[in-house]
């Protein structure tokens, strides 16, 4: 991933978030606190899965993936962010920017479509309880996750192989905290047209999509909910749903603020955007998905007494 030869940008400067002295060492410690509770929550996740065979099912094989992509997720760009808090200058290199920028989107979009495939989970299992353990079986969850994984190798080599054919001259400072497609688009002495057009359509496709199958998905799920008799019942499905819906709407949200308005909006506004579903929304998985549910706390508490000290 080398520049262009007309491309005399060898390396980037990485503006971050502000330039006021007061602030940064209160936000380091806040990014920080935030990051470690990303890793370590989602990596408790992912050994509560490992160990407790009762949670080897599909909707925590979906969580596991969930997991694992947020703690790569976060960990694209928030070591360099942070590296931003304590550096006069944050430098990074012309690969290293597209490096970052590619796993960046690879890993966004994973989760776009994964968080698709457990709203379909949730249908099966609300709609069709009887036929879940076959409609929901191994092979078709292996290729619901194949299919988000090529989903996303597709768009990620879309978007940074588009990013690849600009040149940029003189212009090297990103007035964001990580190599965003917007900030990089800015910066292009050459025409940004057929970039910001794949862009626009890669970012309608991989949120519009999803978005609309999720809602459909939920739309016969809360029909079927209502044909539920007992108030126990509706409220015990509308809890099985209640940590994806904030979840998809927290993460799909803040994307369709950032990619899907004019690129002549403000960049402060698309900035804190970006923090939103960077950094807070990779926390959601370990607060909304697990430790509010019975069967991690159970197997937490099994985890927990099984180790011998």
């Amino acid at each position: 991933m080398a520049p262009g030869n007309d491309s005399f940008v060898t390396e980037f400067i990485l503006l971050g978030l502000t330039d006021q002295p007061d602030l940064q060492l209160p936000l380091l410690f806040l990014f920080l606190g935030m990051y470690i509770v990303t890793v370590l929550g989602n990596l408790g996740l992912i050994i509560l899965i490992v160990l407790n065979s009762h949670l080897h099912t599909p909707m925590y094989f979906f969580l596991f993936n969930l997991s694992s992509i947020d703690i790569c997720y976060s960990s694209v760009f928030t070591p360099k962010m942070l590296l931003n808090f304590i550096s006069k200058k944050n430098i990074i290199s012309y690969t290293g920017c597209m490096t970052q920028l590619y796993f960046y989107c690879f890993f966004v979009i994973s989760e776009c479509y994964l968080l698709t495939s457990m709203a379909y989970d949730r249908y099966v299992a609300i709609c069709k309880p009887l036929l879940y353990n076959v409609v929901m079986s191994p092979k078709v969850c292996s290729s619901l996750m194949l299919a988000s994984y090529l989903m996303a190798f597709s768009g990620a080599m879309v978007h940074t192989g588009c990013m690849l054919r600009l040149n940029f001259c003189d212009a090297n400072t990103i007035n964001h905290f990580f190599c965003d497609i917007l900030p990089l688009l800015q910066l292009s002495c050459t025409s940004t047209y057929i970039n910001e057009l794949g862009m626009f359509i890669m970012a309608g496709i991989n949120i519009i999509v999803p978005s609309i199958t999720i809602f459909v998905s939920y739309g016969l799920i809360f029909s079927n909910i209502f044909h539920i008799s007992s108030m126990e019942g509706r409220s015990k499905a509308l809890s099985t749903c209640s940590s994806h819906i904030i979840a998809v709407s927290l993460f799909f949200g803040s994307m369709s603020f950032v990619y899907l308005k004019p690129s002549a909006g403000c960049m402060d506004e698309r900035s804190i955007s970006s923090v939103f579903y960077t950094n807070v929304v990779a926390m959601r998985t370990p607060l909304f998905y697990s430790f509010r549910n019975k069967d991690v706390k159970t197997a937490l508490r099994k985890t927990v007494s099984g180790i011998q000290f």
